[in-house]
């Protein structure tokens, strides 16, 4: 069992540490109580939810949920047993809090992603003494090294195959002095508007001047709203980026990088490549942008609608014998609604038609084909050097009939259909790790906070590690959210190092989503060494 944040007016205090099995005594002149406080403990079988009120030196205690959500007949099944209105103490038993016991389960490496704001925008590094600083105080803890996206935006700025690489280096040097290791992410794709993004750096300069006057190298929602994060998948073959096509311009960056940094690969301080395929690096289409009004948990929308694409889905329509298929689906609601407020997400609703089943089909399937150009080309740059694409974790929806969320982004995954498989066979071609974000969220957690939005994060965290399993691929991950306290790194070591899991299989590596000021706080920073412990499972920490 775990022990949540108690609430205080609003302020949290942690309760990390287990609390000790034998009472503690207090008197009341060390143990002034509020005049609301609130405690939730986890179960296996559910929260129970703990108020106490204290009133007139008198306190009442009551029980919310029983443990398997079960609502208490009596609210206040234990009263008046806390009499502070004299010198008599207050005895507290808390309950022992269980600990796995990690000895004997496999090493998983521990990466830090760096600060979005590392590099500037002129390719030099910031704050480079704090900046070591940091990076020692990790090293210290035995952390294995860091990650860090580098920009196309930054690299390739203003005009093409012009790079600059200096700040770059300055960073390798510095993570390589400390015998650190660095994965690398080929970052194709704009920064700025999304959740965690703190700065701003655009598309490389010359890209989005080709995009003034022929927006349709952006991704397009049916309204015609144009999204710059990233190119539209359907100019990967279209020569027209000043006389080349969008994949090879990204073969073109990657081989750049491969040629600056030999030293780095040659020294295996370049553990591994993650090679950006989408908006914020994922493999999905932008389907979800704040940008554009979208907020949690609507369902987005179908992001196909520049000429490009549009030419390649009437292809696709004129060779299934249905030429007036050629269109995307005109009852699909909008970036916020709800999948029972459309007709085609709706339960029963069109997206299992003929219709739907062939759009969803081609929609998916140049999603699917994208990725298996650009990692080509990348396993020709970095011939002999760890590759992996990233997965995001839309979790909301996940229990309902349609999977709505997924379906625009692309992942053809209804609750009649798997559509994590074939993206774990394309990525199996090329021999490409799986990243995958969320495996710190908890179902019941998003129950509680946003219970209209049917989300099964756990749920999915399983589906998609067992696919790419199920080939036989490695697969890593890292937090979809900021992540302090013991209930999020436990969850992480759960789905790390799966329990009696018959065939030992394991995350091949986790990255923390960031180095940052909140991170380095003390209460903070002891749960982050305690979690790296864990994963690296020393038997000798184990005992700390």
């Amino acid at each position: 069992m775990t022990i949540s944040p108690l609430q205080f007016s609003g302020s949290a205090i942690p309760t990390d540490h287990a609390l000790p099995s034998a009472p503690m005594a207090l008197s009341p002149s060390h143990f002034m109580l509020p005049t609301s406080l609130s405690v939730s403990t986890a179960t296996k079988s559910g929260r129970r939810r703990i108020t106490v009120a204290h009133s007139g030196g008198r306190t009442r205690i009551s029980a919310m949920v029983k443990d398997g959500g079960e609502r208490a007949e009596d609210n206040s099944i234990v009263g008046d047993i806390l009499d502070t209105s004299d010198e008599k103490q207050v005895v507290v038993n808390p309950p022992k809090l269980e600990e796995r016991d990690f000895s004997g389960t496999p090493y998983v490496p521990i990466y830090v992603m760096l600060p979005l704001s590392i590099i500037d925008l002129e390719c030099e590094l910031v704050n480079s003494d704090d900046l070591l600083n940091q990076l020692r105080i990790l090293k210290s803890v035995n952390v294995d090294g860091v990650m860090v996206d580098c920009w196309w935006g930054i690299v390739e700025a203003h005009a093409p195959q012009q790079y600059n690489w200096n700040g770059y280096r300055k960073l390798f040097q510095i993570v390589r002095d400390l015998k650190l290791k660095l994965q690398v992410v080929m970052s194709f794709h704009e920064c700025g508007g999304n959740v965690g993004d703190d700065v701003h750096i655009p598309l490389p300069r010359w890209v989005t001047e080709i995009g003034q006057s022929n927006p349709n190298i952006f991704f397009t929602d049916r309204e015609g709203r144009r999204n710059c994060e990233c190119l539209t998948w359907g100019i990967d073959k279209e020569r027209i980026l000043r006389g080349r096509t969008a994949v090879e311009v990204y073969f073109d960056f990657m081989r750049s990088f491969r040629v600056e940094f030999d030293e780095f690969f040659a020294g295996g301080i370049i553990s591994e490549i993650e090679i950006g395929l989408g908006p914020c690096g994922e493999l999905r289409y932008p389907s979800y942008p704040a940008k554009h009004g979208w907020k949690y948990p609507g369902i987005g929308e179908f992001q196909c609608y520049d000429q490009y694409l549009m030419k390649s889905l009437k292809k696709a329509a004129e060779a299934r014998g249905h030429s007036f298929w050629a269109k995307g689906p005109d009852n699909a609601g909008y970036y916020n609604s709800q999948p029972h407020e459309t007709r085609f997400f709706c339960d029963g609703g069109d997206y299992d038609s003929y219709y739907g089943r062939f759009f969803l089909s081609w929609y998916s399937q140049v999603l699917v084909d994208h990725s298996d150009r650009v990692l080509s080309l990348a396993n020709l740059a970095f011939e002999g050097t760890s590759i992996a694409a990233k997965l995001s974790g839309i979790h909301w929806w996940y229990k309902t009939a349609s999977h709505a969320a997924e379906l625009t982004a692309g992942f053809y995954n209804p609750s009649n259909r798997d559509g994590y498989a074939p993206i774990a066979s394309m990525l199996k071609k090329h021999e490409t790790a799986l990243n995958f974000t969320c495996v710190e969220l908890r179902t019941l957690d998003q129950h509680e906070d946003f219970p209209e939005a049917l989300a099964d994060p756990e749920g999915l965290v399983w589906q998609v590690l067992n696919a790419a399993w199920d080939v036989n691929i490695p697969v890593a991950s890292e937090n979809a959210l900021p992540c302090h306290d013991r209930e999020g790194y436990n969850k992480i070591l759960e789905n790390a190092k799966p329990r009696n899991d018959p065939d030992g299989r394991h995350l091949s590596a986790f990255t923390y989503l960031r180095l940052s000021p909140g991170l380095m706080e003390s209460q903070n920073f002891m749960e982050f060494e305690r979690f790296v412990r864990r994963m690296h499972v020393r038997q000798s920490d184990l005992q700390k």
